[in-house]
């Protein structure tokens, strides 16, 4: 029964990320701004 649960917290989560209800939280301070989608480069060499 546990497995059966635990596969359809699963399957939630998978059709929430495809709605596109989940969100990106991730707030490292290594992590390079981007726009776009594409990394940003500073122009200082």
């Amino acid at each position: 029964m546990e497995s059966l649960l635990f596969l359809i917290f699963l399957l939630a989560l998978a059709v929430a990320s495809a709605v596109g209800v989940t969100a990106d939280t991730r707030d490292s301070a290594d992590w390079k701004p981007t726009e776009n989608g594409r990394r940003w480069r500073s122009r200082t060499s």
